[in-house]
């Protein structure tokens, strides 16, 4: 294109049809450099015997071209779409929120974009969800799954997509999990809570048709009936997991005239919940209660007085659903379940009953 300055015709270094509103293609980056279409792919893609001097005019010329490569076309091309899913149920937990972290760091370190979404335990989200990762062929998932679409996730295992499930078992599929130790860590938290003297405990764990909710359940009563007690259904809540479950949970079993001497919230994120009732009822911990809870956090540390907490190794989960889902993309074989040990951490907010 040719303009004029002071009557002194000049040239500028972009063809007329190249705008710089829009995204530049492979020809428009040719034509600035003044090589061939093969050319420039080679230099962008790093294939090829290019010299140092051309493949920085290329360079130089696809960004003032704005050009950008496009990655679903050339992953329907190569097979390789280096997109990993990972789906999780939202960010307040502490597992959910470390996967996310670790996955984003570990992952994209090896060459692969990680594609988030928080499905708030909704199904038909988690089924939207994989239906794009399969159109946009997907290398690799992480899934928390909610349980309710275990065909589809089956159908990437069959397709010999790595799948490693996270937290929660996807029953009746062969998938590779990695499970916190729910029943010993429910089981260590409740003895603890007895050997403190206390025979009147509330219990508020997750859904019963979930892994970590069957299984902590499981490990408490397991712990009441080695003490000789029978439990009390009027002492146990399972609930979805968030904050409002612990919220409604505690207000059930302490608005009442019969209190519990403590509370074991073994739904991490009821926890939030619970911790607001007890401090709007200013209710004293652990003088008037003892609360005990189930996956540590820094601000529960922090707090007056310290959480005392199962400690269910989030950050490990997390590594080792990341170790596993690299080593599968390289083909080592499927190992049908891991187990990751929980930690009783002892700190301010229990004591002996009053």
């Amino acid at each position: 294109m040719v303009t004029k300055k002071g009557g002194v015709a000049r040239k500028t270094g972009a063809p007329a049809h190249i705008a710089a509103t829009r995204a530049g293609t492979l020809k428009d980056v040719a034509l600035l450099a003044g090589v061939s279409i093969s050319t420039v792919s080679r230099a962008l893609t790093g294939k090829g015997l290019i010299s140092e001097q051309t493949e920085k005019r290329i360079r130089q010329a696809a960004e003032a071209a704005n050009y950008r490569p496009n990655t679903l076309a050339r992953g329907l091309k190569t097979q390789r779409s280096r997109l990993i899913g990972l789906m999780v149920h939202n960010l307040v937990g502490t597992s959910h929120r470390l996967l996310a972290e670790v996955a984003q760091q570990r992952l994209g370190a090896a060459g692969f974009q990680v594609i988030l979404c928080v499905t708030g335990d909704d199904a038909e989200q988690e089924a939207r969800f994989l239906t794009t990762m399969e159109n946009y062929r997907a290398e690799g998932l992480i899934v928390i799954p909610t349980g309710r679409n275990g065909p589809q996730l089956a159908k990437f295992a069959q397709a010999g997509v790595p799948v490693i499930a996270v937290i929660r078992r996807q029953e009746e599929q062969a998938l590779e999990t990695i499970l916190h130790a729910n029943e010993e860590g429910a089981q260590a938290g409740t003895r603890y809570l007895l050997d403190l003297g206390h025979r009147d405990i509330g219990f508020i764990v997750g859904r019963a048709d979930t892994t970590s909710g069957r299984e902590r359940y499981v490990g408490h009563v397991r712990a009441l009936t080695e003490a000789g007690l029978r439990p009390d259904p009027s002492r146990i809540h399972f609930g979805a997991y968030r904050p409002e479950t612990g919220f409604r949970a505690c207000e059930a079993m302490l608005a009442n005239g019969r209190r519990p001497t403590a509370i074991f919230v073994a739904n991490h994120e009821a926890s939030m919940g619970a911790m607001r009732f007890i401090r709007e009822r200013a209710i004293d911990v652990p003088e008037d209660l003892s609360l005990l809870c189930y996956e540590d956090t820094p601000w529960f540390a922090w707090n007056k007085p310290a959480i005392t907490v199962v400690d269910s190794g989030p950050q490990r989960i997390a590594e080792l659903a990341v170790e596993r889902l690299l080593m599968r993309l390289d083909g080592v074989p499927t190992q049908l379940e891991h187990r990751v040990d929980a930690a009783l951490v002892i700190r301010e907010s229990c004591a002996a009953p009053a």
